[in-house]
């Protein structure tokens, strides 16, 4: 059974690295000058395709992903991983936005790819934490949802059978095809890349990328249409205007602050037993503990 999988991959600041001029003044993050790296949770979520497309000779994945046109850095990534190709929805009015605005974006992109049995994504990204974009596209999409993913377990007839990890424990649940599965960071790591695979993709770029080239690997690119990935607009996707990037976002940044915390006092114990009660005692006194 061969499937075709779309996985949501972000390209996003190394939140390792925030300084002061990691907010712009229209509160939105300052991407130029921060390092970006590929959202961990999604290439977790990449994992789970790939094997989805083991087990499932013939199967595609695409990496769909939103961002400046140098996005198509985690296409390649993933490529070099075992995914067949991407799509960049990359445009200026895309900028500025929220979870809302960008699940809306996103849902248009999916909707243009029109056969589809599966999309996969990482629970949430680093740069900001919401876990919302998800299920946001499965409930603009109108598709069934499966949250906290750890393994996908089968897929067959028409269904998925997924473990999910919760904070309470594990649950084992079975979804119908196609619906939108986010995968946590607690699943498997994902393989590293193959050097074969490396070579094959190593000059794949999108067409904002391609005029950088010389006109000898244009040549190799050009002669090779697996290298060619494509970049969408917000209306080549069909977007309402109002929906997307800043016009679309109702959520406002105010500040970001990079708070470091300092010991005011320290504490040196002996190795005894009666030091070590007597601390107990007094962080149950001053409820740090207890």
């Amino acid at each position: 059974m061969s499937l075709n999988i779309i996985v949501l991959a972000k390209q996003v600041p190394d939140t390792r690295n925030v300084g002061k001029d990691a907010m712009k003044e229209d509160g939105t993050i300052n991407r130029a000058v921060l390092p970006a790296i590929f959202n961990p949770e999604d290439l977790n979520a990449l994992e789970q395709a790939l094997r989805i497309k083991d087990a499932n000779p013939g199967s595609t994945i695409t990496v769909l992903t939103m961002g400046l046109p140098r996005a198509a850095e985690v296409i390649r990534e993933a490529m070099y991983r075992g995914a067949d190709t991407g799509v960049v929805l990359t445009d200026r009015v895309l900028g500025g936005a929220d979870t809302l605005a960008t699940s809306y974006s996103l849902a248009q992109a999916v909707k243009k790819f029109g056969n589809y049995d599966i999309i996969l994504g990482g629970r949430q990204a680093i740069d900001g934490d919401t876990a919302q974009v998800g299920p946001q596209i499965a409930e603009k999409l109108g598709l069934p949802q499966v949250t906290y993913a750890e393994e996908i377990l089968e897929l067959k007839d028409g269904f998925v059978i997924v473990k999910r990890r919760l904070e309470s424990g594990v649950e084992t649940v079975k979804a119908p095809l196609p619906c939108v599965v986010t995968v946590n960071g607690s699943a498997a790591e994902c393989r590293p890349r193959n050097a074969k695979l490396i070579q094959k993709y190593k000059y794949a770029v999108s067409p904002s990328e391609k005029d950088k080239l010389s006109d000898e690997i244009k040549a190799v690119v050009e002669a090779r249409p697996y290298l060619n990935l494509q970049e969408w607009s917000a209306a080549y996707v069909d977007a309402d205007l109002t929906q997307v990037g800043l016009a679309g976002s109702p959520t406002k940044v105010k500040a970001i602050e990079n708070v470091v915390f300092t010991a005011k006092e320290n504490l040196t114990l002996e190795n005894n037993d009666e030091q070590i009660e007597g601390l107990i005692k007094e962080l149950i006194a001053n409820h740090t503990i207890g």
